[in-house]
């Protein structure tokens, strides 16, 4: 399971990394301007300390593999991201909306990957969980 803990922490360290480029690529600073100052720095720093958890989320996969497998402290830890990747696969699912990738080609790959992704992350956290 080390071995798992290592590609998902790998993964996540990237995904935190690929935030960046979400206020060019999504256009924020045209797409954000009717929002209020408020709501427009609200964006950006929940952005920012998304990719920050995740990013940190990852780290500690990559630098605590084996303390989060063998300790009571690891598997609590371990429940906890279980329990976070498995309500972000719901919101894949029933919260956001089909209309933003069905019927386009590049959006319907992204969906069907990070799908992927996040019920791989799910099967690896609760298996560990569930093992230990």
């Amino acid at each position: 399971m080390e071995v798992h803990l290592y590609i998902i922490g790998t993964l996540l360290m990237v995904l935190a990394l690929i935030h960046i480029i979400f206020p060019k690529y999504f256009n924020w600073k045209i797409e954000l301007q009717p929002l209020s100052l408020i709501n427009r720095q609200m964006m950006t720093t929940h952005t920012f300390f998304i990719a920050l958890t995740v990013f940190l989320m990852g780290l500690l996969c990559v630098t605590s593999a084996t303390q989060l497998i063998e300790t009571s402290l690891g598997n609590k830890i371990i429940l906890g991201l279980a329990i976070f990747w498995s309500i972000r696969l719901f919101f894949q699912f029933f919260v956001y909306s089909k209309i933003l990738w069905k019927g386009k080609k590049f959006e319907t790959i992204i969906h069907i990957i990070f799908s992927g992704f996040w019920v791989y992350l799910c099967t690896i956290f609760f298996t560990i969980y569930f093992n230990n």
